[in-house]
């Protein structure tokens, strides 16, 4: 198939819009129509990881963790990064990475951290804010329920756990069309008064254009009238982190055993114990030091993390306990996952789990 069917459903369910600004995910070596056979999943996209891809025959990687953050001046082959898209690019290799927009989903990254640990009643730790905005539109009370339909099977009228959600208020609307009009109802020339519904709803900023366009095919009007807003809610299903709950509440040292076997962590380093059995936990795949104030305000009793430095750790001042697990490890089931979602959807199409260990850190025990 088409890599860019790949890459289209992967930013169906993780859109690049839901990055961090930070970020450099998406299409990063290789061309939309480029054909592809078989896909290799990694965390990294490391020089091992390339030449693997070379040997098993893999036309695109995908990688949780792009190769390029910052842009390359040249290509010499003297750094890592430069070396990795050399190769690829020689080898007709794509590269494709999904990193903080996978990390940002309610089905990303942190719900499978979730899902290890058994959390349940789970929700997103810090929800975006501004990916949100508002339709209005006016409708003759006749076609209100088919444009209603058409606006929600677009994606529009989901808030939370509800769907089909908008606010609708009856009216009368006025229009004169000119001689080069065709209008719908009325006649050219003459003022018309019509009776018709307003409808209001809610839609993410990402389906502007379909949700408009199936606001138009829908709608009866000649001229549609309709009204943009953006908002500044939060979008609960889209944000940094994770908060869940044990299903029973556990002793402090008996809890980072279980981490620790679940996560399959090495060491885990740890502020002091509170003394108080713990059951609300948050957790954040890769570097998720700046939700520490997130994590506190919604009463977390452990922060589960990595990257954390020597005075970051006085940040919690014994009020929940931070758990660093490493970062690989807090993020090394992600490759399972991203092998589950594209094996689910292209039941034909091949697909590798990297053998590579790209883990940089090397314990000595």
């Amino acid at each position: 198939m088409k890599l860019s069917q790949l890459t289209s459903y992967l930013e169906g369910l993780a859109p690049l819009a839901y990055q961090e600004d930070y970020d450099n995910a998406g299409l990063i070596v290789g061309h939309p129509e480029q054909e592809i056979y078989q896909a290799l999943v990694s965390l990294d996209c490391t020089e091992a990881v390339v030449d693997e891809a070379i040997a098993k025959n893999c036309q695109v990687i995908v990688s949780h963790h792009p190769i390029v953050f910052r842009g390359l001046k040249k290509f010499n082959g003297k750094t890592y990064v430069e070396r990795v898209v050399e190769k690829a690019i020689r080898h007709n290799i794509a590269i494709y990475a999904i990193h903080t927009n996978l990390d940002n989903i309610m089905a990303g990254v942190n719900a499978r951290i979730c899902e290890t640990l058994g959390l349940k009643n789970c929700r997103i730790l810090a929800p975006k804010h501004k990916l949100l905005k508002k339709l209005v539109t006016y409708v003759p009370q006749n076609n209100a329920d088919e444009v209603r339909n058409a606006l929600f099977n677009a994606g529009a009228g989901n808030i939370g756990n509800y769907s089909e959600v908008s606010f609708n208020a009856e009216g009368t609307g006025t229009f004169k069309g000119n001689d080069q009009t065709n209008p719908y109802v009325g006649e050219p020339g003459k003022l018309h008064l019509e009776n018709e519904v307003r409808i209001e709803t809610i839609y993410p900023a990402i389906l502007e254009s379909k949700i408009l366009m199936a606001l138009v095919l829908a709608h009866p009007y000649e001229e549609v009238a309709y009204d943009l807003y953006e908002l500044t809610n939060q979008n609960q299903q889209v944000g940094s982190g994770m908060i869940g709950e044990l299903e029973f509440p556990a002793d402090e040292e008996a809890f980072l055993y279980f981490v620790k076997e679940k996560m399959h962590c090495h060491v885990i380093r740890h502020t002091e114990y509170l003394g108080k059995r713990v059951q609300k936990i948050a957790v954040c795949g890769g570097s998720g030091g700046f939700l520490l104030k997130q994590a506190i305000a919604v009463g977390a009793d452990v922060f589960i993390t990595a990257d954390y430095k020597y005075h970051e750790f006085f940040d919690a001042d014994k009020r929940l306990l931070i758990a660093d697990i490493g970062h690989f490890e807090s993020e090394q089931f992600t490759q399972q996952l991203l092998y589950e979602i594209i094996t689910k959807k292209f039941t034909n199409f091949a697909v590798r789990l990297t053998e590579v260990n790209t883990n940089p850190v090397k314990y000595f025990i």
